[in-house]
């Protein structure tokens, strides 16, 4: 198959330096539990490392951020919006090599082809997961091809949109007995929440400070 490269603008090199330099900076991780401060976590819990794949594609005219929709038929997370990524297995060398291998078999991204820029601090979840947010970009176009029983669509949003604070919403739920506060970012009729919309603000606060 013939990849259809476009062509690396002026725009798409300063976004790739703006990029490196917020993803170079040194800083703390996240948690799910940020906009928490009263939960008490488990002394010397054990995280699993994860890798997931923040991809920037350059191919439609304007940087847009790949995300996916989990089938709704999943025992964990059914319905909700994330990236693709997961656990490290033996076989991977690192996140990164988790991430790049996840994103091939869900959605079909060639291993070879996103250039990774960087990556952000770590970021712990409820479920009890290290996860480390891989960010890399694509500038040829791939066949999209939805892990079946996984992935139920696979959509992008402009990069814009989810690199501005004010776009970012606090809600809150019950969970586990409690209140739980957290981040949204939605756009259109998707609703991107929880540790996927924390990972995304930031990168989000990274490269506002970076680039202010």
């Amino acid at each position: 198959m013939t990849r259809k490269t476009r062509p690396v603008s002026d725009a798409a090199q300063q976004l790739t330096r703006n990029l490196a330099a917020a993803l170079g900076k040194q800083g703390s991780g996240s948690s799910d539990f940020d906009l928490n401060p009263g939960t008490v976590l488990p002394e010397g819990r054990k995280l699993r490392p994860a890798g997931v794949l923040v991809p920037i594609s350059l191919t439609a005219g304007i940087p847009r951020l790949i995300l996916t929709k989990r089938s709704s038929a999943l025992k964990h997370h059914p319905g909700q919006i994330a990236f693709s990524g997961g656990k490290v297995d033996a076989g991977d060398k690192d996140a990164g090599a988790a991430a790049l291998r996840e994103a091939w078999e869900e959605i079909g991204l060639p291993q070879d082809l996103p250039k990774i820029i960087g990556s952000l601090p770590e970021h712990e979840t409820v479920t009890g997961f290290s996860v480390t947010p891989v960010v890399a970009l694509i500038r040829e176009e791939f066949t999209v091809r939805p892990e079946e029983g996984e992935v139920a669509e696979v959509f992008s949003v402009p990069l814009s949109h989810v690199l501005k604070l004010d776009n970012y919403i606090i809600e809150s739920r019950r969970w586990r007995g409690a209140r739980r506060r957290y981040y949204t970012v939605p756009y259109g009729p998707y609703y991107i929440w929880g540790a996927t919309a924390r990972m995304l603000r930031g990168l989000a606060a990274r490269m506002e400070h970076s680039c202010g």
